[in-house]
């Protein structure tokens, strides 16, 4: 890569939060809304289990910005930004809409100090671990950072925005809490983590650096894929496995001593493929997973929500989403995955159909086998008193 690119794309704080690409992220920019609504992706993940993480920039009517859940600020991106601040006027207001999500929180800090106007605010319920910090002492800006009220009309742009604030859910380390923005005029509602929808083909801003994909294409060690469109779906589509399961059933443990063997005897021994080592041996069939996971696109909940969150407080998630529900919505974009998602209030209700009733909530068209880890992590945070037990109720 030239030198000047890769200054362009340099983010020198990525030993706080340390997910690949590291020190390097790219940013593309789509506009949603003419001239009202744009996205700015960014990639990033561990073990090259890679997805979009996503920053959505609105128009004010009266001229100016919000920003909803900032990406890190590497000169590409300020760039991006700074067409639209030219066209538009400067960023007014910067959304955290998350309590929980450090590779959402770490960039609002550093985003806020280049746009020194910008008023911050902030989902309540804010903490951090091991020491619960200031947001002053985060990086957040003293003096013009706020926590978002209860009543959207009580901030400068309820005008233009209702927001809906889910939780807290008590987790025992800390809350659980989102915010979802909806933008009246072009009828879009903005979510974080709640809502995602798995799009059939690797996301344009993962296709950018294809080794990610290649690297999860791979059957053994000694594969060494062609970059092919059809490799490149093959190693999203695991990469979606792993990114919702953590652990799908379709995925068998290969012994140390076969991976030890596999990676002596592997052709790239390099830092970037981890040594040779491949820890990974698909079952046949696993196509199948993911076709069941991702279904038709529709709208979902991703089952690590389901199996380590919601389930602590399904009522109060559920009595978010049908407040959410009562706004006119035609289009939702997440921070995560596929973006913009064309749907209605009834599609985003249909997703937490899963809550009603007693049982375990969870999704009942995902296979259960599917769920085999998330379940032992529910159940070892339950048991270490980290978490509350899931509501059955």
């Amino acid at each position: 890569m030239p030198e000047g690119q890769s200054r362009r794309f340099a983010w020198p704080f990525w030993p706080v939060v340390p997910l690949y690409p590291y020190g390097q992220r790219r940013t593309l920019r789509q506009e949603v809304v003419k001239d009202t609504i744009w996205t700015f992706d960014q990639m990033q993940g561990t073990l090259y289990v890679v997805v979009p993480v996503r920053m959505t920039v609105v128009r004010l009517a009266a001229g100016g910005l919000l920003v909803y859940a900032p990406v890190a600020p590497t000169l590409e991106c300020l760039e991006l930004m700074q067409d639209l601040v030219q066209a538009h006027g400067d960023v007014q207001y910067i959304i955290l809409p998350t309590v929980t999500g450090i590779e959402h929180k770490v960039f609002v800090g550093p985003f806020a100090r280049q746009f020194p106007t910008a008023q911050v605010y902030v989902t309540p319920h804010q903490w951090s671990f091991p020491l619960n910090l200031p947001l002053s002492w985060l990086g957040l800006p003293r003096g013009r950072t706020f926590e978002l009220p209860v009543n959207s009309p009580e901030t400068p742009f309820g005008d233009e925005f209702d927001y809906q604030i889910l939780g807290p859910l008590g987790l025992g380390l800390g809350p659980y809490s989102e915010t979802a923005f909806f933008h009246k005029s072009s009828r879009t509602l903005l979510v974080i983590d709640a809502i995602v929808s798995i799009p059939a083909m690797p996301p344009d801003i993962v296709q950018l650096d294809s080794y990610p994909l290649l690297f999860h294409a791979k059957d053994s060690a000694f594969d060494e894929p062609t970059d092919t469109p059809e490799t490149r779906r093959k190693g999203w589509q695991r990469i979606a496995l792993f990114a919702f399961y953590f652990r799908p059933s379709v995925l068998a443990d290969p012994s140390w001593g076969e991976m030890l063997s596999n990676a002596w005897n592997a052709k790239d021994k390099s830092k970037k493929a981890y040594f040779g080592l491949f820890p990974f041996k698909w079952k046949p069939g696993w196509e199948k997973a993911f076709h069941q996971l991702r279904g038709e696109g529709q709208l979902m909940v991703a089952p690590v929500l389901q199996s380590l969150i919601f389930n602590r407080g399904p009522q109060l998630v559920l009595d978010w989403a049908k407040a959410v529900a009562e706004w006119p919505f035609e289009r939702i974009i997440p921070c995560h995955l596929d973006a913009p998602l064309t749907a209605r209030p009834t599609d985003f209700l249909g997703a937490f159909e899963f809550l009603k009733g007693s049982g375990p909530h969870r999704d009942s068209r995902l296979p259960e086998a599917d769920f085999a880890l998330l379940r032992q992590i529910s159940q070892w945070l339950k048991d270490s008193g980290v978490t509350p037990p899931p509501d059955r109720t």
